[in-house]
């Protein structure tokens, strides 16, 4: 394979030593830093230059996030898979996949490895989700911690949801998955999960049961909203435990619809304003990841 690297420098992991190893790795790959990933048409400038390599991520979950939409826009998803070298703060994609996250074991298996196609979900304003979203207290913490990131690295997640749990009353939302209303808005809703991938956060568990390539995702509504809720929800959250709760809703299915007071949304670690109706529908196999051979 002939190999392009596009490496996020603000990613937690990055640093010249370990970029040296993988490229020695990898062996003879280009190697590009991704400029701003929010500046539109930033990657997929990169994806054109190099129109006859496979890509590989130096980042986290983010930086698969930017290049995946990137591929979208071109047209060319379903015809260039990815390499992954997890180098993120959380790397949930990788965790799910199995892909190491040492990064010498990582390029090896972008050299040696298999391709895997894997779902998508695609939001109604046409942005991506390559692993998981969240809706409400989750985002919110999320905001908490990226000041804590450089100081915390990945116990920031940690700090973040215990103070985003101390400081929320949830919202009232209305959830459809595929058609029916599964929370009707009544309630104060907590945080509304789906999951392609099954953790966040660095190896939280949201959907425990997802499958990143089962046609399916997995939502997951939580009403604990009282702050012994609260507190109970998050201890068995970390533990995967969270849909024994009377207070937890699970079910599954391709398309999601959250809305109602306008609420934060975390999509792959990338935050997003509140918003007042948010859809996302399951595209599946509509992208390919090289993982470890099997």
């Amino acid at each position: 394979m002939r190999l392009v690297v596009i490496g996020n420098p603000a990613a937690g992991g990055v640093d010249g030593q370990t970029r040296a190893a993988v490229l020695d790795t990898l062996g003879g790959a280009a190697d590009v830093l991704a400029p701003d990933l929010e500046e539109p048409g930033g990657v997929g400038a990169i994806l054109a230059e190099h129109a006859d390599r496979v890509p590989v991520v130096l980042g986290g979950d983010g930086t698969v996030h930017a290049v995946v939409a990137a591929l979208l826009e071109r047209g060319e998803l379903g015809a260039r898979p990815i390499g992954l070298v997890p180098l993120g703060t959380g790397n949930d994609l990788a965790r799910a996949l199995g892909i190491p996250l040492d990064p010498r074991e990582a390029a090896l298996a972008v050299v040696r490895g298999r391709e895997r196609a894997l779902d998508l979900l695609v939001d109604d304003r046409g942005g991506v989700v390559v692993n998981a979203v969240h809706v409400g207290v989750g985002a919110r913490a999320s905001e908490q911690a990226a000041a804590l990131k450089p100081v915390l690295h990945r116990a920031a997640y940690a700090a973040g949801a215990l103070l985003a749990g101390l400081r929320t009353r949830g919202w009232r939302l209305r959830v459809r998955v595929d058609g029916g209303l599964i929370s009707d808005g009544r309630r104060r809703v907590l945080m509304v999960g789906v999951g392609n991938g099954v953790s966040i956060g660095g190896g939280t568990p949201l959907a425990p049961h997802a499958r990143p390539d089962d046609g399916q995702v997995d939502v997951v509504v939580s009403y604990a909203v009282s702050p012994w809720a609260r507190l109970a929800f998050g201890a068995l959250l970390r533990r995967g435990r969270h849909p024994e709760r009377g207070d937890v809703l699970t079910v599954r299915g391709s398309t999601v619809t959250v809305e109602g007071e306008p609420a934060p949304a975390n999509a792959d670690g990338e935050l997003f304003p509140p918003a007042p109706h948010r859809t996302w529908t399951l595209r599946p196999s509509a992208w390919r990841v090289i993982v470890p051979p099997a």
